[in-house]
């Protein structure tokens, strides 16, 4: 669980494929900022542009570590496939802080950057979604984008998708790899949890209560 606070920015700086076809997924390389590695062991997970993904080789002195991402993952995400600054969050603890949302680290669609621009101090960011994840998004809601939880300021419903808009503080664009993003770019997306609770809820058959256990 993650809460779409970056932790740090780091940067896949080697791929290399594990096997010769498209079924064979890509081993990536991070590189971290200094001492980010030092409570982190073999095992952990640690979201990458929003995708939780596992410590498989760790090497702190030199702020690297590595992960081995399926093929299936890969068709899933954006981003995880080449060399370039990455948003790094590692797992939430029980007793830390809830700063952003509960963000589970599977990506639910990939967005495309329609504007990225400066307004003002702030920045005005917007993304087309996929049609089907439009029903998820709304005014004030939260969304994940490149796992960073962000608030939705204004929602279209448009015939190719939904597009959201997103005000961006500058403390965001420094500290966080979405300053490299361009009108075009593809971004990983998460939809908020409790939205996905709650359009189960409400579009699930009826079902018939358990039936009651007997003692012989």
């Amino acid at each position: 669980m993650f809460t779409g606070i970056i932790t740090g920015v780091g940067r896949i700086v080697a791929v290399h494929a594990l096997g010769s076809s498209s079924t064979h997924g890509k081993r990536l390389t991070i590189s971290c900022p200094a001492d980010y590695l030092e409570d982190v062991g073999l095992g952990d997970s640690i979201a990458l542009n929003g995708a939780c993904m596992t410590v498989t080789t760790l090497d702190a002195p030199a702020n690297q570590y590595t992960v081995d991402i399926s093929a299936e993952s890969l068709n899933k995400t954006a981003g995880l496939d080449k060399e370039g600054p990455i948003n790094l969050e590692k797992a939430l603890r029980a007793n830390d802080r809830l700063g952003g949302h509960l963000v589970s680290g599977h990506v639910d669609g990939i967005g495309t950057v329609t504007h990225f621009a400066q307004l003002g101090e702030s920045w005005d960011l917007r993304v087309l979604a996929p049609k089907d994840l439009g029903k998820f998004l709304a005014y004030k809601g939260s969304i994940v984008i490149n796992g960073v939880s962000l608030t939705v300021n204004r929602v279209v419903d448009l015939p190719e998708g939904c597009e959201v808009f997103i005000n961006l503080i500058p403390h965001t664009v420094e500290n966080t790899a979405l300053s490299a993003l361009s009108a075009g770019a593809r971004v990983n997306l998460e939809i908020d949890l409790i939205a996905r609770y709650v359009e189960r809820m409400l579009t699930a058959p009826a079902t018939s209560a358990p039936p009651t256990s007997t003692t012989v």
